[in-house]
């Protein structure tokens, strides 16, 4: 048994390492630069939330002062359910990811047929136009098939350098021969050059245009390109600077078209395209981040808001065949799970107390886990139950958590406000047997819950109600021929998803069933446990109307 808790305990931890880390990764690491402060303080708060939280849940067992209890439990608890709906939102974000860069891929394919280019500054046409006006004739030509150098440029005797390979050659590479032809034409200043295009940088590029004017096209200009850059000139080169021939010759340079040699003397020329990729990758991880922790936040926000603000009053009627006719319309008022502890206290128990009296109940049933801490702790945040009333009085059994918190001292305690304990116990009322059966969980004292001793010798014939915090026992309920059991434990499963596995666990996890010829009423509780949040299944205090066939 040992090994199982161990296995069980590595598992959770396991499962809890990788949430966080999730978490951490969609939160903090895709939407903040590295070394940054808001890197650093995520993954502080990515180190100490779940420390927190494992000191809230241990805290009280391990007998720490009821100080450090309440503040570990506020951010303890409530980071447990934020993590919950953060790391449910994140999943759903990953679907929204890709359609999301597909849209904002779309809008900037849009944008580039627009505006002739990504980034293209307003007036670019027009300046691009104008500095090919400014060129020589020839190097407009240089496409055509063996269009002869532009003699009108003084170049020192470099005239036929674009030229030399002959006509062939320079049908063959005529765009090569535009882009000496044009940098000859700047270095010498017989073309003005464009803002922006600095002097040394056309030199460098006459220059490697001299040592080998017959390199295909792809490799000079890398090589153009190149000098440019040791030459500190601005870049990148584009169509509003030096011209379309020079831009489309230099901008275009890829792996594909130059050598490695060339591509790496050229530098990073193809790197411009990775920074809106970048840009969009960075988009999308923080939009998806911020609508996850909005919807998080929002989510445990009003969860705690439907705790805090109290239980709302809910009704059902159950007929019940053996009810006597002066027994119909008897109204019980159930109570279960108030979880009285480090975040909910006297306050608390005061809204719950004024939710019942309003019912004008005829008896009041507080059926299990009043309590999550000692009497000397937790004492003063119960006596507000002094003030329940109802016409036949109120009721207490054992839920589980009290075997946790002392059940004993606290059997005692509840007597003393003024309930009446019913520990395998039952009562006679006009027209119905009341019993109460201990929590299951007070088998490990030797005090678990007896059929036998609470029902075992009463008169069959007269209809019985059965209280018993946790709803796994109706089995034995019906066995002893109980019409009703009302239960609570369940809290309905607390915190949407959470109700499923509610259902998986117990045989009914809120509202009424039959088994047999039992029915069986489980509440959702007045409180919560753990996180004070409640969603997809809020507190209620119900009134069961009990209604006889024969009426």
């Amino acid at each position: 048994m040992v090994v199982l808790y161990v296995v069980i305990a590595l598992v959770v931890v396991g499962l809890l390492t990788g949430v966080h880390w999730y978490v951490w990764r969609r939160l903090v690491r895709d939407t903040t630069a590295r070394g940054g402060w808001a890197r650093r303080t995520g993954t502080a708060a990515a180190f100490a939330l779940p420390l927190i939280s494992v000191g809230a849940l241990i805290a009280g067992r391990a007998g720490a002062p009821f100080p450090l209890q309440r503040a570990l439990a506020w951010p303890g608890y409530l980071w447990l359910a934020l993590l919950l709906y953060l790391t449910l939102a994140l999943l759903v974000g990953e679907a929204v990811r890709p359609l999301l860069g597909a849209w904002l891929r779309r809008n900037e394919s849009a944008d580039v047929r627009s505006t002739g280019g990504p980034g293209a500054p307003a007036g670019a046409p027009e300046r691009a136009a104008d500095a090919d006006a400014a060129l020589p004739t020839a190097f407009a030509d240089a496409g055509g098939g063996g269009a002869p150098a532009p003699a009108a440029v003084g170049t020192g005797g470099r005239e036929g350098a674009a030229a030399e390979g002959g006509a062939g050659s320079a049908a063959g590479d005529g765009l090569g021969a535009a882009v000496v032809s044009e940098a000859e034409a700047l270095a010498d200043g017989a073309v003005e050059a464009p803002a922006g295009v600095a002097g040394p940088a056309v030199a460098g590029a006459v220059k490697v245009a001299e040592g080998d004017a017959t390199k295909p096209t792809a490799q000079l200009t890398a090589q153009v390109a190149a000098e440019a850059a040791r030459s500190g000139a601005a870049a990148p080169v584009d169509a509003a600077s030096v011209g379309p021939g020079v831009a489309a010759s230099v901008g275009s340079v890829d792996a594909a078209s130059a050598g490695p040699g060339d591509v790496a003397s050229a530098g990073p020329v193809d790197a411009a395209p990775a920074a809106p990729v970048a840009s969009r990758r960075l988009f999308v991880a923080r939009a998806v981040a911020v609508g996850a922790t909005a919807v998080a936040a929002g989510t445990v926000g009003y969860g705690t808001y439907t705790v805090l603000r109290g239980p709302r009053v809910k009704r059902i009627t159950v007929p019940l065949a053996k009810l006597p006719r002066r027994a119909h319309g008897f109204r019980i008022a159930v109570v279960s799970d108030i979880h009285l502890g480090p975040i909910l206290g006297r306050d608390h128990t005061r809204r719950v107390v004024e939710a019942v009296n309003r019912t004008n109940a005829d008896l009041v049933a507080v059926v299990g886990d009043l309590v999550d801490g000692s009497v000397a702790d937790l004492g003063p945040a119960a006596e507000p139950l002094r003030g329940l009333r109802a016409r036949h009085g109120s009721y207490f059994v054992t839920g589980n958590h009290e075997y946790y918190s002392g059940a004993a001292e606290w059997v005692d305690h509840v007597r003393e406000l003024g309930l009446r304990p019913l520990e395998n116990e039952r009562t006679e009322l006009p027209g119905f047997d009341l019993a109460g059966v201990n929590d299951v969980a007070g088998e490990s004292e030797g005090h678990g819950p007896d059929f036998g001793k609470a029902l075992g010798d009463r008169d069959r014939s007269r209809a019985s109600v059965l209280l018993a915090h946790q709803p796994v026992v109706i089995h034995d309920a019906v066995k002893a021929g109980v019409d009703l059991q009302l239960s609570g434990h369940t809290h309905g499963g607390q915190l949407w998803p959470g109700t499923y596995v509610a259902e998986l666990a117990n045989p009914t996890a809120a509202g009424l069933e039959r088994y047999g010829d039992t029915q069986l009423y489980v509440t959702r509780g007045a409180g919560a446990w753990g996180p004070p949040v409640r969603v997809g299944a809020p507190p209620d205090v119900t009134v069961v109307e009990l209604a006889s066939t024969r009426a």
